[in-house]
């Protein structure tokens, strides 16, 4: 049975999802895609912390569905950008567990991510598969990806 490690960054997916479908993303489809009748080894949402009731109880749907979730503080900072990435904390889990599957797992269009896939094809020999929405994903992304999966159809949520 093959093993996969899913990664996913939540404010990529969920600000792309809404700007392309003015709709939520299926998290429960997606673990079923995503895993595949695969051992998930690990499955790690990261996620920006607010603090407020809706955004705790998305949380623990995503706990439900099998995801740690990993927070980081959302900072507001006072010339109005904001700050929330998880780049490097994705990254380095990435490397972390990459020795433990055959297939990595990520959901983001971010095309920091290319360079990321490409170590771990040259360092473990793992197939890396993206989700993520195609119009808003960066083609270096897609092109350093063993698959590139397009969020849309029943991994959008209906109104």
């Amino acid at each position: 049975m093959e093993r996969v490690v899913i990664l996913v960054d939540v404010q990529n997916i969920y600000y792309t999802v809404r700007q392309g479908f003015a709709a939520g993303f299926d998290y429960n489809r997606f673990w079923q895609l995503a895993a595949g009748g695969r051992e998930v080894i690990k499955a790690i949402a990261y996620a920006t912390d607010r603090g407020d009731a809706k955004q705790r109880q998305f949380q623990n749907i995503l706990r439900a569905i099998g995801f740690e979730v990993k927070l980081k503080p959302y900072v507001q900072r006072s010339d109005g950008s904001r700050k929330g990435d998880w780049d490097v904390g994705i990254s380095v889990d990435a490397m972390q567990y990459a020795n433990l599957a055959d297939v990595v797992v990520l959901a983001s269009g971010d095309g920091d991510f290319a360079v990321l896939l490409e170590r771990l094809h040259e360092l473990f020999a793992v197939k890396t598969e993206v989700f993520a929405v195609e119009e808003f994903t960066a083609l270096s992304l897609i092109r350093a990806a063993s698959s590139f999966t397009p969020i849309a159809g029943d991994l959008i949520l209906s109104r």
